[in-house]
C-alpha cells in the first residue's frame, strides 16, 4: 500500500491532484496521506471522497474574494473565515479525522514554539485551515492552546508521519522542484523565490526518506500564484505521474 506526502507550493499544489487522478486510473491502492499547505488541502478533500477532477473544478470556481478579505491586524494582512466557509461547505463544519474515508494527517507550525505539530483526530477544518495559513498573509490559527500556521514553514515534506506503519511504502510528492530563475525583476518575484528556496532547503532530508519521489520538473515554470493554470498544473501530475508508473508497480511488489 502506498502512504503519500503531499507538500505545499501555492498553486503549484494543484498538481497534486493529477497525481491523485493518475493513481486512481493506474488502480494504485494509496492507504494513507499525509499533507501540509497546498498539499493538506487536496489531500483532506481528496480523503474526504472528492473526486481529483471535482476538486480541480471547485479550485477553478474560487474567486479571490472568497479568500482574501482584508484583516486589518499585526498578526496577518487577510482573514481567513472565508476559506474556512469553503472547507465547511464542502467537508461539513463539524467534519472530523475519522469521518474521512482515508487516514490522513496534517501539519502545522507551532510559531511560538517554533515546531511541527501534527494532526490526525478530531475535527478537521481547524488543523486543516492552519496548515495553510501562510505567514504574514493569513493569521496564525489559534487551536489547543497553540498559535499555529503554515506546516510548510519548518516541514514541506511531511514524510515522518508516514514512516514506521506496516506495509506502508511511502511516496513523495513535491512540486518545488529545485530550478534556476532567468532572472527576477520584481519585488513579488524576489519574495516568491525567497520563500521557494527556503522552503525547499526543509525537504531535502524527507525526500531521502522516501522510497520513491515524485517530483514534477515542469513545475519549477511556475509560479506559486498562477492559479488560473489549474489545468496545466494538473495536467503535469497526471502524465507525469503516468510516466513514473512502472516504479510505483513495483514498489507495491517489494
Amino acid at each position: 500500500m502506498l502512504g503519500l506526502a503531499l507538500s505545499g507550493g501555492g498553486a503549484r499544489g494543484i498538481a497534486h491532484l493529477g497525481v491523485l487522478a493518475a493513481l486512481d486510473e493506474l488502480q494504485l491502492p494509496i492507504a494513507h496521506l499525509a499533507g501540509v499547505s497546498s498539499g493538506a488541502i487536496a489531500g483532506a478533500l481528496y480523503a474526504a471522497g472528492l473526486p481529483p477532477r471535482e476538486i480541480l473544478r471547485l479550485f477553478q470556481e474560487i474567486s479571490i474574494g472568497q479568500v482574501a478579505r482584508i484583516a486589518f491586524s499585526s498578526r496577518g494582512l487577510l482573514r481567513s473565515e472565508g476559506v474556512g466557509k469553503l472547507f465547511e461547505q464542502h467537508l461539513g463544519a463539524d467534519a472530523t479525522f475519522e469521518q474521512l474515508r482515508l487516514p490522513l494527517t496534517l501539519v502545522a507550525t507551532d510559531i511560538l514554539a517554533g515546531e511541527s505539530v501534527h494532526f490526525s483526530e478530531g475535527p478537521l477544518i481547524p488543523p486543516l485551515l492552519a496548515s495553510s495559513a501562510v505567514p504574514v498573509l493569513y493569521r496564525p490559527v489559534h487551536y489547543q492552546e497553540r498559535h499555529l500556521v503554515d506546516g510548510g514553514l519548518l516541514n514541506n515534506l511531511p514524510v515522518e508521519a508516514l514512516l514506521g506503519k506496516p506495509g506502508l511504502q511511502v511516496v513523495g510528492v513535491h512540486c518545488n522542484p529545485p530550478h534556476r530563475e532567468p532572472r527576477i525583476t520584481t519585488l513579488r518575484g524576489i519574495v516568491e523565490r525567497t520563500l521557494n528556496l527556503t522552503v525547499g532547503a526543509n525537504t531535502l532530508l524527507s525526500k531521502q526518506r522516501c522510497a520513491l519521489l515524485l517530483e514534477p520538473p515542469e513545475l519549477g515554470g511556475f509560479r506559486m500564484t498562477q492559479y488560473k493554470r489549474a489545468p496545466e498544473l494538473f495536467d503535469i501530475g497526471y502524465h507525469y505521474t503516468l510516466s513514473r508508473a512502472p516504479e510505483l508497480e513495483a514498489l507495491l511488489q517489494e
